[in-house]
C-alpha cells in the first residue's frame, strides 16, 4: 500500500464511516411511499390543505417499526410498533407520528427516559434483545400504575400483528383542528387498514423470529412489489372543546383513549402505499419524523408528553443526521418552497442567494420585510393560560385503571386468554418475587380473575381486593364514563381482504395433479397467495408420472408463514406426508395456531395427525374442529364443484385463526 493511494483511502474511509447513530427507539424499521386521499372536504374543521380537495392525492412516505429493538432485532417481538406518515403537502411537511396502540405507558414526558431505560437491555450484561420479560421493565412498570392500560394493549395480540399491512395506527395525542375561521376542535386521529385487524399467535411470532426475522419488512415489500398494494382508511374523533370534560376522563392525558362508543371515528381519507424505496438507507433510516411538524389547520395542545416529544424528536434527529440541516435531506425536504433565514449548518445542501439571513429587513427589493405580517405559514392557535406553575399532574391524571379494565372487558374468551398467557410468560422471566406480586396487585384493580390467572402462573398470591383498593397511589376516578365494553377495541370483528393471504399447499411424489391444479388457479384468481411445498426444492412426480413443480421445501417455508395450509390429493402423495414427521409437524403446528386446515380427496390421511379419524363426513369434521375442510377435486369432479370448495376454503380466511379449538393445547407442535 502505498501514501499516495487516495482511491484505496478515500474508499476505506468512506466505509469506515457508512454507519450513522440509530435510532434510541424506532430502530428497527420499514418504509414505503404512497399517497393520501381525502374523501370529501374537512374545511368545516380545518384548513389543513391536504384535507381540502378530494380530486388531490398527497405523496406520503410511512415508515414502521418496533419500539424497543435494535436495528438488527428480529420484526416479530412482542412489542409496541411505530407508525409515522409523513404528508408531503403544499403548505410543507405534515408527520403524524403515531404508534401502533392508541395510549402510551406513561403520561408525562419526564419519564420518558426511565421507561425506555427499564424497557432496553439491562445495561450490566446487555440482555434481553428487543423483549420486556425482565425485571427492570417490570419493576418499574410495577411502581408506575400508569402503564396498565398500555400493559394491557403489550399483553394482547394487538403486540405480534400479522403484519403491518393488518394494524391499526394512532395518533395516540390529541390535536386541534383549526379551520380558516379560527374555530377550533379537539382530534384524535386512526388509520385502520383494508385487509384487518389481525394478530399472530404467541408460539408462532417466537419460532417466526428464528425463521425469517425480516418477516414484516418481507411482507411489506412483496406485496407492494406484487401490486397488492396496502392501504388504510384515515379517521377522526372530532369533539368540539366545550364537549371534552363531559368524557369522564382527561383528553390530554397519553395512557387514554377515547372510546368510538363516545366520540364516533369519521371517515376522512384513504391511504396507498404502492412504491418501495430505492434505497433503504437513503429513504427509510434516514427518515425523520416530528410530531412538531405541523401545518396550517392542524395544531398541538397541551399534553404534558406531547410536548416532551417536540423537544426530543429535534435533538434526536441533530444526532443522528449530523447536524441542524436534516430537514433537507431528499426524504425529508419538503415538496412546495419554504422561507426562512437559517443558514449554515453541518451539511447545509440548499445554496442561498443574497445578503439577508434576518428579520425583520429592507434591503431586499427596498421593501419591509416582517414575519408578524406574513399571512402565510404556521401561526399557533392563540389559547388562554392561567394557573400556577408545578410540577405536577392534575387530578384528572390519576385515573390509572378503568381504561385498562374497559379494554380488557372487550377481548374475545381467547383475547382474555392470551393476555393472561401473555402476563404468565413476562412474570416468569422476572426473579424478584416483589415486583411480580407488585404487577399482580396492579392487575386486581382491572379484573380480580385476571389477578387470579396470572398469580397462579407465577407463584404469586392474589391479593385481596378490598386492601389492594385502598393503597395508596391506586386510585380510579370517580367521574368515569360508564362505558364497559367496547367492540372496537377487540380483534375478532375485523374483515379482511384476502389478497395476498398466503396458502401453503402440501405436495409428495404421486400427487393428483389433474385435480389439484384447477384448484389452485381458482384460489390465485381470488388473490391468495398459493405456495406449493414439498420434500425438497424443484419438482415432484405427479401420479400420472408428470413433473409438478415444487418452489418450495418445508424447511424453506414453514408453516408459521403461511395462513393456511391444504392438503393435495393422490394416494402416493398423502402416504408418504403421513409418513413425513415434517409435514405431520407442518400441519399439526398450522392446526396449533388455530389456522385453517384443508385436505382434498386421500389428502385427509394427514388428519390422523390431528386425533381426526379418517372417514367423518365434511360436517362432522367441521363441527368437531373448527375450520378443518374436507373436501374433493379428483379429476372427474366438474368445474362448479372445485368453485364451492374455492369458496368454503376462501371463507374460512376470514375469520383468520380458530381460537374457539378445544384441544389446542392437546397438540403436541
Amino acid at each position: 500500500m502505498l501514501v499516495e493511494d487516495f482511491v484505496l483511502r478515500e474508499k476505506l474511509v468512506h466505509f469506515a464511516h457508512e454507519r450513522i447513530p440509530e435510532r434510541v427507539v424506532h430502530a428497527r424499521g420499514s418504509g414505503a411511499h404512497g399517497w393520501f386521499q381525502v374523501y370529501k372536504s374537512m374545511a368545516t374543521y380545518t384548513r389543513a390543505d391536504c384535507l381540502q380537495d378530494p380530486e388531490q392525492k398527497t405523496p406520503v412516505f410511512v415508515r414502521f417499526s418496533t419500539f424497543a429493538g435494535e436495528r438488527g432485532s428480529a420484526d416479530t417481538v412482542r412489542d409496541l410498533r411505530g407508525f409515522e406518515v409523513k404528508f408531503y403537502t403544499r403548505e410543507g411537511n405534515y408527520d403524524l407520528v403515531g404508534n401502533s396502540f392508541p395510549v402510551f405507558f406513561i403520561q408525562d414526558a419526564m419519564k420518558l427516559p426511565d421507561l425506555v431505560h427499564a424497557f432496553k437491555p439491562e445495561p450490566h450484561h446487555g440482555m434481553p434483545q428487543a423483549s420486556s420479560a425482565h425485571d427492570t421493565f417490570w419493576d418499574f412498570a410495577s411502581l408506575m400504575p400508569e402503564t396498565t392500560h398500555a400493559l394491557l394493549w403489550l399483553m394482547s395480540d394487538r403486540a405480534i400483528p400479522r403484519s403491518y399491512r393488518m394494524m391499526e395506527g394512532f395518533g395516540v395525542h390529541t390535536f386541534r383542528f383549526v379551520n380558516a375561521g379560527g374555530d377550533t376542535s379537539f382530534v384524535r386521529l386512526h388509520w385502520k387498514p383494508k385487509f384487518g385487524v389481525h394478530g399472530l399467535a404467541w408460539d408462532e411470532a417466537q419460532k417466526l423470529a428464528g425463521r425469517d426475522p425480516d418477516f414484516h419488512r418481507r411482507d411489506l415489500w412483496e406485496s407492494i412489489a406484487r401490486g397488492h398494494f396496502p392501504e388504510w382508511e384515515l379517521g377522526a374523533q372530532i369533539l368540539a372543546e366545550n364537549k371534552a370534560a363531559s368524557l369522564g376522563f382527561d383528553i390530554l392525558d397519553a395512557t387514554k383513549l377515547i372510546p368510538e362508543e363516545l366520540v364516533p371515528v369519521t371517515p376522512v381519507g384513504r391511504l396507498v402505499l404502492d412504491r418501495n424505496p430505492d434505497s433503504f438507507f437513503a429513504e427509510t433510516e434516514q427518515a425523520a419524523f416530528h410530531p412538531g411538524h405541523v401545518v396550517p389547520g392542524i395544531d398541538l395542545c397541551d399534553d404534558p408528553l406531547l410536548h416532551g416529544r417536540l423537544f426530543l424528536s429535534t435533538v434526536a434527529q441533530l444526532w443522528r443526521l449530523g447536524g441542524p440541516n436534516f430537514h433537507e435531506l431528499p426524504i425529508n425536504r419538503a415538496v412546495t418552497p419554504f422561507h426562512n433565514f437559517q443558514r449554515d449548518g453541518m451539511h447545509r445542501q440548499t445554496v442561498h442567494k443574497g445578503r439577508i439571513s434576518y428579520e425583520p429587513h429592507s434591503l431586499d427589493n427596498e421593501t419591509e420585510f416582517r414575519v408578524d405580517g406574513d399571512a402565510q405559514g404556521f401561526r399557533s392557535h392563540p389559547q388562554p393560560v392561567e394557573g400556577p406553575k408545578v410540577r405536577e399532574r392534575g387530578p384528572a391524571f390519576d385515573d390509572h385503571f378503568s381504561q385498562a379494565a374497559l379494554f380488557w372487558n372487550s377481548q374475545s374468551p381467547a383475547g382474555r386468554e392470551h393476555i393472561a398467557a401473555a402476563f404468565r410468560y413476562e412474570l416468569s422471566k422476572v426473579e424478584s418475587a416483589a415486583v411480580r406480586q407488585r404487577v399482580i396487585d396492579n392487575l386486581a384493580h382491572v379484573d380480580m380473575k385476571l389477578a387470579r390467572k396470572v398469580a397462579a402462573g407465577v407463584g404469586i398470591d392474589t391479593p385481596d381486593p378490598r386492601a389492594a383498593a385502598g393503597r395508596a397511589g391506586f386510585r380510579q376516578s370517580d367521574a368515569v364514563a360508564p362505558l364497559q365494553e367496547s367492540a372496537a377495541l377487540g380483534m375478532s370483528i375485523t374483515v379482511s381482504h384476502l389478497h395476498t393471504r398466503r396458502v401453503a399447499v402440501l405436495v409428495h411424489d404421486g400427487v393428483d395433479a389433474l385435480g389439484l391444479r384447477p384448484l389452485l388457479q381458482k384460489l390465485a384468481q381470488i388473490g391468495l397467495d398459493v405456495r406449493v411445498v414439498g420434500p425438497r426444492v424443484g419438482s415432484v412426480t405427479t401420479a400420472g408420472g408428470r413433473r409438478f413443480e415444487v418452489p418450495y421445501s418445508f424447511a424453506t417455508l414453514p408453516s408459521v408463514q403461511a395462513d393456511a395450509v391444504l392438503v393435495a390429493g393422490g394416494a402416493e402423495s398423502a402416504a408418504a406426508l403421513a409418513a413425513s414427521g415434517e409435514a405431520v409437524l407442518y400441519v399439526r403446528e398450522a392446526y396449533k395456531h388455530a389456522k385453517p386446515v384443508a385436505v382434498i380427496d386421500d389428502g385427509a390421511a394427514l388428519l390422523g395427525a390431528l386425533g381426526i379419524a379418517a372417514g367423518g363426513s365434511a360436517q362432522d369434521v367441521a363441527r368437531a374442529h373448527p375450520g378443518v375442510l374436507v373436501g374433493s377435486v379428483h379429476g372427474d369432479v366438474q368445474a362448479d364443484a372445485v368453485a364451492a370448495f374455492a369458496q368454503s376454503f376462501t371463507d374460512s380466511l376470514r375469520v383468520h385463526r380458530y381460537w374457539d379449538r378445544t384441544d389446542l393445547d392437546a397438540i403436541a407442535a
